[in-house]
């Protein structure tokens, strides 16, 4: 995979010298009326000089900035053609929210529109934002037909209506979009700066501590003096989730009891509050309720959750999904477990059993898991450091989160 290492656009407006507008003599109209889909080939790619392909999973949700692409040379069925400056939408399954900047030639997936202003009523350096805008994805959405993979069409989005601003408006508008987003790209830079460094620091703490007897590539190493050789179910009581048939019973399903989900996990991360399904009493019955604190793994799913770690934030049921560690012995530490399974989750592909689209991970090879365990006070010391990393974590997210919303907030007033 290749990555993009310079953004295009750099500016600093004057914030202060910015006017309000009063949108007088701003037009409505169509969105196909200022804006053509364009539609250029290239039957060989190669032979054309293109090097690069953007495909669907090349643009980053909330993101103008294409960071990855892929090599034509490598192989690729694309021949729509992407020039720079022009804007690239992603019509199928529109509320991922995948537009970007063409920041060079390419060929792009047939899933991908390429925009560009119809004549010079339109700014290019606008059009990304009215792509980006509430109302623009909303209608986006609404107009998607197809139940597994909605796509929207392009007779259906030509017919989006906007107020024009005027070119020197647009001009204004335009500036102070494109700063904000440069904010917001130095903003997505430190917080995967500090992801690297939380990498790191897991690997020198935990590589070659965990791994598994029977699995050539999961081999624990030789541990620190004072450190134990364990297996899980030497230190926890090793159980599965169950959930209660027939699924969507009145009698089990849609009572208070909160149920865990895959989704409750890769969605939270880390301190799990389930929020999706919920069980009756009877149905908690039938299921498997575990108390708060517990360390949960989803065991069923995609390679990219299956060992997914979480600890509960609240008494719940478990998925049967989801395996859980109960009953954790008093010489380790919920968290220390939690950051060892943090970091060999993408190891795990290698130890669960596979079956078409899902991985599986069993009850048996988690417990047959070998761990390396210190003292407490080691424990404790290491949770501190990875303790500090999470908050600077946090905290740089956030203020992505916050910065990519006062831009859609922007696009909204504005658009």
């Amino acid at each position: 995979m290749t990555h993009a290492t310079t953004p295009r656009f750099s500016v600093n407006p004057d914030w202060a010298k910015l006017p309000l507008f009063d949108r007088k003599g701003w037009k409505r109209v169509r969105f196909g009326d200022v804006v053509e889909n364009l539609n250029e080939t290239e039957r060989d790619p190669a032979k054309a000089g293109i090097e690069r392909f953007i495909a669907m999973e090349h643009l980053e949700p909330g993101s103008l900035h294409i960071l990855e692409w892929g090599n034509v040379a490598d192989g690729t069925t694309f021949n729509r053609r992407c020039w720079p400056g022009q804007v690239l939408f992603g019509k199928r399954r529109a509320y991922q929210r995948k537009v970007a900047v063409a920041e060079f030639d390419a060929v792009v997936s047939g899933d991908i529109y390429v925009f560009a202003p119809k004549d010079n009523r339109l700014l290019p350096d606008l059009l990304p934002f009215l792509c980006i805008s509430e109302r623009f994805f909303d209608f986006a959405v609404e107009t998607s037909a197809g139940s597994l993979s909605p796509r929207t069409s392009w007779s259906s989005i030509a017919n989006f209506e906007f107020d024009l601003p005027l070119l020197d408006h647009q001009r204004r508008i335009a500036k102070i979009l494109w700063a904000a987003d440069e904010v917001l790209l130095r903003q997505q830079k430190r917080h995967e700066t500090q992801m690297a460094l939380m990498h790191s620091e897991l690997a020198e703490i935990f590589a070659g501590r965990i791994g598994h007897s029977g699995i050539q590539q999961f081999k624990m190493k030789s541990l620190p003096r004072g450190w134990d050789s364990l297996t899980v179910t030497a230190i926890a009581k090793v159980v599965r989730g169950s959930s209660p048939r027939p699924k969507s019973d009145p009698r089990y399903y849609g009572g208070t009891v909160p149920r865990v989900m895959v989704a409750d996990i890769t969605r939270d991360r880390k301190h799990i509050t389930p929020s999706i399904d919920f069980l009756t009493e009877e149905g908690r019955k039938l299921s498997r309720p575990v108390p708060k604190g517990t360390l949960v793994l989803v065991c069923s799913g995609t390679p990219q959750q299956v060992g997914l770690p979480g600890i509960l934030a609240t008494d719940a049921c478990i998925h049967d999904g989801i395996i859980a560690l109960t009953e954790v012995d008093k010489r380790c530490r919920t968290e220390w477990l939690f950051h060892l399974f943090s970091f060999s989750q993408s190891f795990m592909d290698t130890t669960a059993t596979h079956g078409g689209t899902f991985v599986n991970l069993t009850t048996d090879i988690v417990k047959g898991m070998q761990l390396g365990l210190p003292s407490l006070a080691i424990q404790d010391e290491y949770i501190g450091r990875l303790s500090q990393l999470e908050r600077a974590i946090s905290q740089s997210n956030a203020s992505v989160i916050s910065t990519r919303s006062l831009l859609r907030t922007f696009a909204i007033s504005f658009l």
